[in-house]
């Protein structure tokens, strides 16, 4: 199956939770992240729970700090 993750396409396995996609593509923590799929922010509370479909795209978004 194909998402697309910040406009770059990833192959994944057939169902993939949100976290599992994380922790194929990032080498870092989840902490500071927000994640939106098809334009929808999704709880991180479900993240291990919420299904990939394909052809979803998902949007990573990293809290920095600054001012």
């Amino acid at each position: 199956m194909e998402v697309t993750v910040n406009n770059q396409n990833y192959q994944l396995k057939d169902s993939c939770s949100i976290e599992q996609l994380l922790a194929t593509i990032i080498s870092t923590g989840t902490d500071g992240l927000s994640i939106a799929v098809n334009q929808t922010i999704i709880s991180k509370s479900v993240w291990d729970t919420y299904l990939l479909n394909p052809g979803d795209q998902v949007i990573v978004i990293k809290a920095t700090q600054g001012g």
